[in-house]
């Protein structure tokens, strides 16, 4: 990502999500989200569990899968959610952190070494990817509406363009559904959405309100 600092674009994306949950009303918790098969609880809980894992990744201990495990059964997933925010802000902010190697085990770097980590620059930007979008199933979900400046979905739209298209890389057990294709004009916010499968169609009230 060139332009504005990739860490304070994912800045922006991490607490637009915080925003978003804190929106939630009580019976919000068991809804269906637009990321298939997950309720608003697990969704918040996997967001929580990728905050922590990718600040770990930043200190140098992404390998480690504890760092990634999801708030146990009957946790505060949104208390949790709030404190793994805050650590993953603060890991992204330590000086030279985009020129650090980042171990993903859930993104495995292709190539003969697969054991190699992905550069700093490229790690905060899937994190980014990943919040702009899920900020989009939040704010479907309970109802209200992205606030994010353009910056961060210029940013998250060039990410997601560069996402592989492949079939082993989309459909059931990937961690996108194939591209949605969209016709007419189509907003950089619809464009990312569709690059990743969702469609922007579905909950046209959800899209920030600076595209429309």
């Amino acid at each position: 990502m060139t332009g504005p600092a990739p860490a304070g674009l994912d800045r922006a994306a991490v607490e637009e999500c915080l925003r978003l949950v804190d929106l939630a009303p009580a019976d919000a918790w068991d809804r269906a989200t637009p990321c298939a098969g997950w309720t608003l609880r697990r969704l918040v809980a996997h967001l929580a569990a990728q905050h922590r894992g990718f600040a770990a990744a930043a200190r140098g201990d992404g390998a480690d899968p504890a760092h990634w495990r999801e708030p146990p059964p009957g946790a505060d997933v949104a208390a949790a959610h709030r404190e793994a925010a805050r650590d993953v802000i603060a890991a992204f902010a330590v000086p030279g952190v985009l020129e650090r190697e980042f171990t993903l085990p859930e993104i495995p770097r292709p190539g003969p070494e697969p054991a190699r980590g992905w550069p700093g620059r490229v790690a905060v930007g899937f994190h980014l990817l990943d919040h702009v979008v899920h900020a989009w199933d939040i704010a479907a979900t309970v109802g209200a509406r992205v606030d994010l400046p353009e910056p961060v979905v210029t940013a998250a739209l060039d990410v997601a363009l560069r996402v592989p298209s492949g079939p082993g890389s989309r459909g059931p057990g990937a961690a996108f559904a194939p591209p949605v294709a969209l016709d007419g004009q189509v907003t950089a916010f619809s464009r990312m959405l569709a690059a990743l499968g969702r469609d922007p169609r579905a909950h046209p009230d959800a899209e920030p309100q600076m595209f429309l």
